[in-house]
């Protein structure tokens, strides 16, 4: 598969965190055998999970470094080893690049429930998750193949140095806001969502690990998935601006709020914490209908929440501090040096006394000599210029009137409107692979004005998309045939693109590869394209045809807006 997730995974239960309506099955807590060097991206805690149903345990496979896995992935260092599975840190012989790796035995009780979860959660293709890449059973073991990020920080990691400032905090909450909502459309939830899951790549992107495999391994289910996700999104936020978790117990190296006050707002707990995040993070946490933001209304789902993120005005990121420029230094020429390069700056130079004034009555002429033959000189150049400048427009005048008396085409080229044209509809185009299909349920948001949101290829194994096709796209259905004067495409990440259309006399929107003409190419994150000749046509195709790295050793496009205009 190939697909989501990072260094370790959530696989404990943190007592004393926040009271969600999931439920972990009842386990044992003895035989639990925990590496002392775990590694700080993992996300396990002080429990171990025992086995549902007859009471007996699963016995742990007899796994070292060393030892490989479908002759590919090699276990490196074991992270954690909890009652019946472990995680490990991993390296992917094949594609060389570290990998991690949750180990279980084929008899786990949970084993069906995390190869389950691990293959609908890979299936998901979004970016803002941490992938899995591979999930298997074989030989008795059942494992799963996930990213491994030593780039990213834990939110845990991040909050050790204090509070988020404004702007991240909302970057933060509205990325994994966003990012869980378009799983619970899948039909997807976390259920383990907390301060150990979230992770900040060095882009400064937000990734959330462990999608439905965390809560798997702990066999945590819900009657109130949404609700439950809201609510530990709202906990992320508290604690992002307070540094203190929004309950009573201690959890995740924050502390908790004083026993007896109940849940207060985080503007209540730390003087100067953004007021509308405030309000934000209480509508998620106080989703019962008692809610304390100042009679908001609660957010009961993801999707609430990222509309009323979408609300709020946008919080810009702080301005740089400004660096005042050194003081300026006179420096004195000697006689005779004037208009030679400048010392080098902290060079010693020696100085020399100036020359005294010229106090006689001939010095004073001479000053005022100079004086009135610069004032004669300035105004005999303003006129020069001044009829350069008219000479200039005058030409200018009689190339554009000669342009639209002799070549009326030109003359209307160079006047093109640049009205913008409504795209109606958009379809995937992958006519060289079996299904001719790729992502299609996404493609409507290359023209939703939202550059957000995106349509993505899968995954290739190579910037040519391994080899294996010469590019995908997507056509645009203009509605009716029209005067193109240009489309302009954003993307995330480098991209090499091409702009084809169908001829205007097409009836119908063409299938075939061979039917659409290319007019301009380009590449880059916002590429104009402009057909050399003027072009009418109804139907465009966005044709990718080199594809950016993920940064995790594949290729994937990401088209986020197209805009055309006449």
């Amino acid at each position: 598969m190939a697909e989501r997730s990072t260094a370790a995974v959530d696989v404990a239960d943190n007592s004393g965190e926040q009271p969600l309506t999931a439920k972990a099955d009842q386990s044992t807590a003895d035989g639990v055998a925990k590496n002392p060097e775990r590694d700080t991206d993992s996300d396990e805690a002080q429990e171990s999970g025992g086995i549902e149903g007859s009471g007996q345990k699963a016995s742990p496979p007899e796994l070292h470094s060393g030892h490989k896995l479908a002759r590919r992935y090699r276990l490196e260092e074991c992270v954690t080893r909890l009652d019946g599975f472990s995680s490990w840190r991993a390296v992917d012989e094949k594609l060389r690049r570290a990998v991690g790796v949750h180990i279980l035995p084929a008899g786990h009780v949970r084993a069906r429930s995390v190869l389950a979860a691990a293959r609908s959660s890979a299936l998901l293709g979004d970016p803002r998750f941490v992938q899995v890449l591979d999930a298997v059973e074989e030989n008795d073991l059942v494992y799963v193949v996930h990213e491994w990020l030593p780039d990213a920080t834990e939110l845990t990691t991040l909050l050790t140095n204090g509070p988020l400032e404004p702007h991240d905090a909302y970057q933060m909450v509205s990325q994994v806001a966003s990012a869980m909502a378009a799983a619970h459309r899948e039909g997807l939830a976390h259920l383990r969502l907390n301060p150990n899951a979230v992770l900040r790549a060095s882009t400064g992107q937000w990734r959330i690990r462990g999608l439905a495999v965390n809560a798997a391994l702990r066999g945590i289910t819900s009657d109130t998935p949404q609700r439950t996700d809201t609510e530990a999104i709202g906990a992320l936020l508290y604690a992002a601006l307070t540094q203190r978790w929004p309950y009573e117990s201690d959890a995740y190296g924050l502390s908790g709020l004083p026993k007896g006050v109940g849940l207060i707002a985080p503007d209540q707990v730390r003087a100067g914490v953004h007021r509308g995040l405030s309000e934000l993070s209480m509508r998620a946490l106080a989703n019962d209908g008692a809610t304390a933001s100042r009679h908001e209304a609660p957010c009961t789902t993801p999707e609430e929440l990222v509309k009323a993120i979408g609300e709020m005005p946008r919080i810009r990121p702080p301005e740089p501090a400004f660096t005042a420029p050194p003081e300026y230094q006179r420096t004195t020429y000697q006689q005779g040096t004037y208009g030679r390069p400048a010392p080098h700056p902290g060079a010693a130079q020696p100085m020399t006394t100036p020359p005294p004034p010229l106090q006689s009555r001939t010095g004073k002429v001479l000053k005022w000599a100079v004086s009135a033959l610069l004032i004669a000189a300035l105004g005999l150049g303003s006129w020069q210029l001044a009829d350069a400048l008219m000479d200039q427009s005058g030409k200018s005048d009689d190339t554009n009137k000669s342009q639209t008396t002799d070549d009326g085409d030109k003359g209307s080229k160079a006047a093109a409107s640049g009205k913008p044209i409504a795209i109606q509809k958009a379809r995937d185009f992958d006519p060289f692979s079996a299904d001719h299909s790729e992502k299609p349920a996404d493609v409507g948001k290359v023209f939703d004005n939202s550059p957000s949101t995106f349509w993505q290829t899968d995954f290739y194994l190579s910037p040519k998309f391994g080899n294996l096709k010469p590019g995908v796209g997507v056509i645009l259905d203009l509605g009716k045939v029209q005067q193109v004067g240009k489309a302009t495409v954003t993307f995330l990440g480098d991209t090499s693109v091409e702009l084809r259309a169908a001829s205007a006399d097409t009836g119908s929107q063409p299938t075939s590869f061979d039917a659409y003409g290319k007019v301009a190419s380009g590449s880059g994150t916002t590429v104009v394209l402009k057909p050399d000749k003027p072009l009418k046509t109804r139907y465009l195709l966005v044709w990718l045809t080199e594809l950016p790295s993920d940064g995790a050793g594949q290729w994937r496009g990401r088209v986020a807006d197209v805009k055309v205009t006449s």
